[in-house]
């Protein structure tokens, strides 16, 4: 698996990270044994970034990762959190009291003393321009109660006032096939910044797997079943703010795109992680995995070859023909 170094972390990481939303069982129903495994088949595949929050099943996500590592300390593994979810969405709640008292959490739910990397869970916008909320982050690294600080963002501005800001190691966003106005806008600015990439939502919610049709169901606890109006959370979460049936036709088409263009054996969804990590600005993208089968996939998507122009190509094609006027006046 080829290593990154993760912006000014100065940390090294795999291209092909695992995001851990599921394994909170925010997703429908995941036993520890199951989100266990996860983690043991993303390890053996050469993953050295597992990425979770907070809020993810309250807690139980970064409880099992901090298990994992009580069991594999010598595992390798950088492991970034998120804060801010857990109150109300207001700017007066990103203080340094409360950012004490969340660190202090996820350090004891993860076992250990300083987090490698903590990220800020997509705060209101105006959050993001506030000296006062970076002298609190400062203040955390300082204190020694994290080592590197980063912001996860829901829209390309939030991206760009925090890459303003100096001692921003790293930005979450979401980018993927269907969502392309962060490698126009985003990624050169972070390469030109050293600020490390974090890809999430890299399928568009599964989308891109194709998978899925028509009549397909998600369960009544699965945000891509009650989060499609963006009644829960912002709706570019779900299906990356894309129409599900718009969805299909453009996943239909990117299947297409694969199966002509991609090396042979590549699955649709393989081509859209790999696709990703062959954007030079990427440090690591992170799938969610349910199962050890998908774990496995994901990871060897680091290790499928160039997809060249003509694949960069379709994928634009696709989006301005399918997608762009709806999404990329929105994130």
């Amino acid at each position: 698996m080829e290593q990154r170094t993760l912006g000014r972390t100065g940390r090294s990481v795999s291209v092909v990270g695992l995001g851990t939303w599921q394994l909170g069982a925010d997703w429908g129903e995941v036993s520890e044994d199951d989100a266990r495994a996860v983690l043991d088949a993303s390890v053996e595949e050469g993953v050295t970034f597992f990425d979770t929050a907070d809020v993810y099943g309250d807690g139980r996500s970064e409880t099992v990762i901090g298990r994992f590592l009580a069991d594999r300390p010598d595992a390798g593994v950088t492991v970034a959190t998120k804060m801010g979810r857990r109150v109300e969405q207001v700017p007066e709640n990103y203080v340094l009291d409360h950012f004490r008292a969340w660190t202090d959490r996820s350090r004891r739910n993860l076992g250990v003393d300083t987090l490698d990397l903590v990220q800020l869970h997509c705060p209101p916008t105006s959050v993001y321009s506030d000296d006062a909320v970076y002298d609190a982050l400062d203040t955390l690294v300082e204190d020694g109660a994290v080592a590197a600080y980063g912001v996860s963002v829901e829209k390309v501005e939030e991206a760009l006032a925090a890459l303003a800001r100096p001692h921003v190691a790293t930005v979450q966003i979401i980018a993927n096939a269907f969502r392309l106005k962060p490698l126009e806008a985003v990624f050169p600015a972070a390469a030109e910044a050293g600020v490390g990439i974090i890809v999430r939502v890299p399928l568009a919610s599964g989308l891109l797997s194709g998978k899925y049709d028509a009549g397909t169901t998600f369960a009544a606890d699965d945000h891509r079943s009650y989060n499609r109006d963006g009644s829960a959370f912002d709706v570019g979460e779900t299906f990356s703010g894309v129409d599900y049936e718009t969805g299909l036709v453009a996943a239909r088409e990117f299947g297409e795109l694969v199966a002509a263009e991609a090396p042979a054996g590549t699955t649709s969804a393989q081509a859209a992680l790999a696709w990703l990590c062959q954007q030079p600005a990427v440090s690591s993208v992170i799938p969610g995995a349910r199962n050890v089968e998908q774990a496995r996939a994901n990871a060897a998507a680091g290790r499928v070859g160039p997809l060249g122009e003509a694949f960069d190509a379709g994928v634009r094609r696709i989006y301005d023909t399918h997608l762009r006027s709806t999404i990329h006046p929105r994130w």
